[in-house]
């Protein structure tokens, strides 16, 4: 006879079961997808922004950099491409999923390669021709590595699923790429350390040869629904069969989703939420490195703050975030992580007022990856919660593009404003504060004026309703 719900044996078995998600071979997988995707993050970013630096680069042309990262926020363009089209040999032999990840991660090993054997204070329009290279292929690898991890996965793992992808992320990211990166460059110089850097797609690569390829299953609904815009199109005089199914397949890949996510109440107001809520992230994480610099801080003590003890807050306020949405709900959470990254923006102020000191320097760095774990696990869910069941993968990447296109365009003015304020790092953040919080009170009109929706699709309004005050 099971134990009562209530019982202390009930709540181990159920904590032994949960914790059993992440023995899944599947689960482990995901993780190396997610190095993977961490990887080229700090390469096109934070370590390039310091390596810039280091070679005489000036502030606003490394501002500028940011503009490199715009495949980030418009994969959404050719991800349709990913879905359907088949490479040659490549989906033969691994699969649609498999094929496609492994050729982004060549292209992205090779693009790597490139920065790693250019000399940007000789070359610098050649290192930004790289980035693009390897922002693109990344861009389109994420894409692929999203639509994998759903397909591979049954629902009630998605979760632990979503877990190990950020976990993943930030070791490839974070520690190998950001904090080894900066040990490498400071050891062995920056081309040996993204050289290094661009063979460690090698061990993710390895990875997807050995996994299993998803079986391909589309809902019943959406194949009718295909069906039906088919008939319809072929029955439009002038249109032969070839034009016919290139329309059918343009509108159920990019007209349907749109389409769907217009008929819901307050769309535009949610939308430009959507837009603006990240931008003090943006403005303070583009220069975060070169202010380190300029303080006067070593490669190794950058390092070991950011990519070390930040990496440990970031984690402990993923988990944290988890717990919040949970008790508080979804707009409760985001309006209290949303205050709490713009309280921790004015840490740097402090940090720049107070010069070299190693202290505030690891408090600022610290409360500012707790607070960034809080608001992207709430931010995340609520685009999760946003997504209509039948175009999941194609509204989803739609609004992180939204954000993304925001955050990328708007960071790139942040080296313009420093030096605006002639090396004034104390205003510039209080600034980045000021901008932080400018989401607020449109999320606080989405709350009040769409209690009943709040921009969420029609499928998942019952599990927020708690959340926006029902």
């Amino acid at each position: 006879m099971p134990p009562p719900p209530s019982s202390p044996a009930a709540a181990r078995s159920s904590w032994r079961e949960t914790l059993s998600l992440y023995l899944d071979r599947r689960i482990i997988l995901i993780l190396f997808l997610g190095f993977s995707s961490g990887l080229p993050a700090p390469l096109i970013f934070s370590n390039l922004s310091i390596w810039l630096r280091d070679v005489g680069v000036s502030r606003t042309d490394i501002g500028l950099f940011a503009l490199v990262a715009t495949p980030y926020a418009i994969n959404f363009l050719w991800a349709p491409l990913v879905d359907r089209v088949r490479l040659p040999v490549l989906t033969r032999v691994f699969g649609r999923r498999r094929g496609w990840i492994l050729l982004t991660q060549s292209v992205l090993m090779l693009a790597m390669a490139l920065m790693a054997l250019t000399d940007p204070a000789q070359n610098l329009w050649v290192v930004a021709l790289a980035c693009v290279f390897v922002a693109t292929a990344s861009a389109t690898q994420d894409i692929v590595i999203d639509a994998y991890r759903i397909d591979i996965l049954e629902p009630e793992k998605y979760g632990a699923g979503s877990a190990a992808a950020i976990w993943g992320w930030h070791i490839g990211g974070t520690l190998v790429g950001g904090a080894g990166g900066l040990y490498m460059a400071d050891a062995f110089g920056w081309n040996t350390a993204y050289l290094v850097l661009a063979a460690s797609v090698l061990v993710a690569m390895a990875a997807v040869l050995l996994a299993p390829e998803p079986e391909f299953r589309p809902p019943p609904e959406t194949v009718e629904g295909e069906e039906k815009v088919r008939r319809f199109l072929h029955r439009i005089p002038g249109l032969r069969r070839g034009a016919g199914e290139a329309a059918a397949w343009i509108y159920v890949a990019a007209v349907a989703p749109f389409a769907d996510f217009m008929k819901r109440r307050g769309w535009v107001l949610v939308l430009l939420f959507v837009f603006v809520f990240r931008l003090g992230d943006a403005l303070q994480g583009r220069m975060s490195g070169v202010f380190y610099r300029e303080i006067g801080f070593s490669l190794t003590d950058i390092a070991e703050v950011t990519k070390v003890y930040g990496f440990a807050a970031n984690m402990v306020g993923v988990m944290a975030g988890g717990l919040l949405v949970a008790r508080l709900g979804l707009f409760r959470s985001l309006l209290l992580a949303g205050l709490a990254t713009a309280g921790t923006n004015l840490a740097f102020s402090w940090m720049a007022v107070a010069g070299l000191h190693m202290g505030v320097f690891a408090f600022a760095v610290v409360s500012d990856n707790f607070t960034t774990g809080l608001v992207t696990v709430a931010f995340v869910a609520y685009l999760s919660g946003m997504c209509n069941q039948a175009y999941t993968a194609t509204q989803y990447a739609l609004l992180a593009s939204l954000g993304n296109l925001a955050r990328i365009w708007f960071s790139a003015s942040a080296g313009a404003m420093v030096d605006y304020l002639d090396g004034d790092w104390a205003t510039f953040f209080v600034m980045t504060a000021g901008v932080a919080l400018l989401g607020l009170p449109l999320l606080w009109l989405v709350i009040r004026l769409y209690p009943d929706s709040g921009g969420l699709a029609p499928d998942k309004r019952r599990q927020a309703a708690p959340a926006a005050g029902e």
